[in-house]
C-alpha cells in the first residue's frame, strides 16, 4: 500500500521552549533530539522525503548535517507557544508544494520530543490508516487516568463530580470504565489534502496507533528528560525495540 503513495515526514522542531530551554538540541545518551526523530526517519525505505520546519539556525545546521532537508525557515508567527502546529503542517505542505511542485499523498509527523518511538510504532501506524481508511492517525498510550472513574470537576453547585458518568450504572473499578487515551507525540500520519482543507484533526475520521507507555514518554519538563535518561540507562531491552 506505501508503494504507490508518495510520503512526506515532518520534524517540527522550533527554537523556543520555556520547560526546557532549547529543548530539541538538548543531548540524550550522546545525541540531541531532534537527531533521535531524523535517525528514525532515515531508517524508513517507505518515505519520498524528510523535511525540518524550524524557525532556528542552530536546528537547521543540525538537521542539515544529520542528513535531512530543511527547504525553508518557518515564519516567527508560526513559532510562538501558542502557535497551532496544524497551521505548520500546512504551511510546509504549501511550501513545498508552491516552491518545488512537490506534492505528497501522506504526511508522516514525527516530533522531536518522543526519542524512544521504534520503526515498528510507525508501521502500525500507517497499517491503521490504510486499513481503517482514516484521515488521520494519532498515536496514544493508556491512560493512567480515566474521566468516568477517578477525574473529577467542579459543577454549577461547586461541588466536585466525575467528568463523566454512564447513563445507566456506575463504575466501581477502573477495569470496568470504558477505555480512554492519552495523546503522544509519537507520531501523526494523516492524508495530506485532509490536513490543507480543515482547520482541526478532529474534522475527519480519526484512528488510533497505541503505543506502549516506555516509548510514548514526551518531553516537556526538566523531570521529563530526568526520566528519559533513567530509561535509558536502564534500559533491558524494550526502547526502540520492533516488536
Amino acid at each position: 500500500m506505501l508503494n504507490n503513495k508518495k510520503i512526506l515526514c515532518l520534524i517540527c522542531a522550533r527554537g523556543g521552549s520555556k520547560g526546557i530551554p532549547k529543548k530539541n538540541l538538548v543531548e540524550l545518551g550522546g545525541k540531541s533530539l531532534i537527531k533521535w526523530s531524523v535517525d528514525m526517519a532515515l531508517q524508513l525505505n517507505f518515505i519520498d522525503r524528510i523535511v525540518v520546519s524550524t524557525d532556528c539556525q542552530e536546528i537547521a545546521s543540525v538537521a542539515k548535517l544529520s542528513g535531512v532537508e530543511v527547504p525553508f525557515m518557518r515564519p516567527k508567527e508560526l513559532a510562538h507557544d501558542n502557535s497551532p502546529e496544524w497551521q505548520v503542517w500546512q504551511h510546509a505542505i504549501k511550501k513545498l508544494e508552491n516552491n518545488e511542485q512537490f506534492k505528497s499523498d501522506c504526511l508522516l509527523v514525527l516530533s522531536p520530543t518522543s526519542p524512544f518511538r521504534s520503526k515498528k510504532d510507525i508501521e502500525n501506524g500507517f497499517n491503521q490508516y490504510f486499513v481503517k481508511n482514516a484521515d488521520i492517525v494519532v498515536s496514544v498510550k493508556d491512560s493512567s487516568r480515566n474521566p468516568y472513574f477517578n477525574m473529577l470537576e467542579i459543577n454549577d453547585n461547586d461541588c466536585a463530580v466525575l467528568c463523566k458518568q454512564l447513563d445507566n450504572n456506575r463504575v466501581y473499578r477502573r477495569q470496568d470504565a470504558p477505555a480512554v487515551f492519552d495523546m503522544t507525540t509519537v507520531c501523526y500520519i494523516a492524508n495530506t489534502d485532509f490536513v490543507l482543507k480543515s482547520d482541526s484533526m478532529f474534522q475527519g475520521r480519526v484512528q488510533i496507533v497505541k503505543i506502549p507507555d516506555e516509548r510514548a514518554l514526551d518531553i516537556d519538563t526538566p523531570l521529563d528528560l530526568k526520566f528519559a535518561e533513567f530509561l535509558l540507562q536502564s534500559q533491558s531491552g524494550f526502547i526502540n525495540e520492533n516488536d
